[in-house]
């Protein structure tokens, strides 16, 4: 999830503190939330999610272009 669309503003640090990487779905007091998800598993996570709100598959897909170069799966 983009941040500026994050209501919470991103996930928080161990410290409490706002990450300016991850968002807070994804991302709470310093760990991730599913730590064992892969890649692919994020790319269904998307798509079933924006799915739900109507988007048509293929524009689903088109919003996971790029995973692979966020930093938690580099």
């Amino acid at each position: 999830m983009p941040l500026k669309a994050d209501p919470n503003f991103g996930g928080t640090h161990q410290d409490g503190s706002i990450s300016s990487r991850y968002c807070s779905y994804c991302y709470r007091d310093g760990r991730f939330v599913n730590p064992e998800m892969t890649i692919d598993d994020m790319r269904e996570h998307i798509i079933a999610r924006l799915g739900e709100r109507g988007y048509p598959r293929f524009v689903a897909r088109f919003f996971t272009l790029g995973l692979e170069k966020l930093d938690r799966w580099r």
